[in-house]
């Protein structure tokens, strides 16, 4: 007897066996062990066992975010967004929403309100299959800066963040695997209060460079620069940056972190993966055409993309219970947001502001974006090519 007979007549015998008394029992058996060569003890198992069922229906409501019209919409805002986490996302969704139509098909009233109403734990639920897994982390490029160490003192009190202008900077290197020779590097700097960041390139990140994309960064910004804060490298400890900002009309601090403690800077820190790194990567970028191109993405559409539509979380209380840290945020706003319900952003700035946003659509910046990011990466490969042939 073959393995499918044998189990066609287990199946055949399985409920008779069960429902008959112990001496009907003892005779199935027999015949069982008899018929199919079966140890008794391994029959018994056998018979024992209960038949592979259908999975019992879920009682309760059905799923009301399973509609592939839904599914396909916030996975689309969500890879438009560069992959936001969930509570965040949820913030965006009514920015994005309403540019939605000017790109793909329109959606059903009834989407829409799903979309406007789904929590943070469903997105995370529902977007779990397509989550992105990043790769691994790059070089520091950041070297001491020893001259001007007891010209510019570290930043031992906190600043007055009830108001806009209290900025932290730092560099990112676009060395790919090796810091050696020249290459291309990103100025990030962060406000404070609002987290309106801005982002430049400069090559080789000399002192006068830095010192220009500074000036370049605080012409952008939607208030005056009141503070500087950066870190030990020396991008920023030079005569250059130091007597631009003793002269500074506006700037009353510029201050250091301690050495080697990142978390002295941690409000730009974090922005060297979000605004740099999720962008350009860690290619390596060696061709000084590159730093023009770079900073019409970065003074454009980076900015406005970041600043106007991408909301960010700032942490109101940390505390320690134990040996466990409990943080608390507030509700995710985007900088636009917050410069616009600052009582220290002038009206003037406001009113300028206002139709730059109204006119904006983050679909289309998000494609000018890729757009730019194509020629960039495309003389980022012709320079490698080259490399490897030399």
């Amino acid at each position: 007897m073959g393995k499918t007979e044998r189990q066609a007549y287990l199946k055949a015998i399985r409920s008779r066996y069960r429902r008959a008394r112990k001496k009907v029992k003892v005779t199935i058996l027999d015949e069982f062990c008899s018929v199919c060569g079966y140890n008794r003890k391994y029959a018994i198992r056998l018979l024992n066992q209960r038949a592979k069922t259908r999975k019992k229906r879920c009682t309760g409501p059905k799923p009301i975010y399973a509609s592939a019209e839904l599914l396909t919409a916030l996975k689309r805002i969500w890879f438009a967004s560069d992959q936001m986490c969930s509570k965040k996302l949820k913030v965006a969704i009514p920015l994005w929403l309403p540019f939605y139509e000017t790109v793909y098909k329109a959606l059903l009233p009834e989407t829409q309100n799903k979309l406007l109403s789904i929590s943070a734990a469903t997105i995370d639920r529902v977007l779990k299959p397509v989550r992105v897994a990043y790769g691994r982390k790059g070089l520091s490029g950041t070297r001491p800066g020893t001259l001007l160490k007891n010209q510019i003192p570290i930043r031992t009190d906190f600043w007055d963040v009830t108001q806009p202008g209290f900025m932290e900077a730092d560099t990112v290197a676009h060395c790919g695997n090796s810091l050696a020779g020249d290459f291309v590097w990103s100025l990030t700097m962060t406000d404070i209060l609002t987290t309106w960041t801005e982002n430049r390139a400069t090559w080789n990140k000399g002192a006068e460079g830095v010192r220009d994309q500074i000036a370049d960064v605080e012409a952008s910004l939607p208030f005056d620069m009141q503070g500087f804060d950066c870190d030990n490298g020396s991008e920023f400890l030079n005569w250059h940056l130091l007597r631009y900002f003793t002269n500074h009309p506006s700037v009353t601090s510029f201050t250091r972190s301690r050495p080697y403690k990142k978390n002295d800077n941690a409000h730009v820190e974090q922005k060297n993966w979000s605004h740099v790194r999720q962008l350009f990567g860690y290619d390596r970028f060696e061709d000084l055409s590159l730093v023009d191109l770079m900073n019409d993405l970065y003074a454009n559409e980076w900015s406005l993309y970041q600043n106007h539509f991408i909301p960010s979380m700032k942490l109101l209380e940390k505390k320690r219970i134990n040996s466990k840290y409990y943080k608390k945020y507030d509700l995710p706003q985007t900088p636009y947001d917050r410069v616009m319900s600052s009582d220290h952003v002038s009206d003037e700035e406001k009113e300028r502001l206002q139709p730059v946003h109204t006119a904006l659509n983050p679909f289309i910046l998000k494609k000018n974006i890729e757009k730019k990011l194509r020629v960039i990466f495309k003389k980022v490969k012709v320079t490698s090519n080259v490399r490897q042939r030399i």
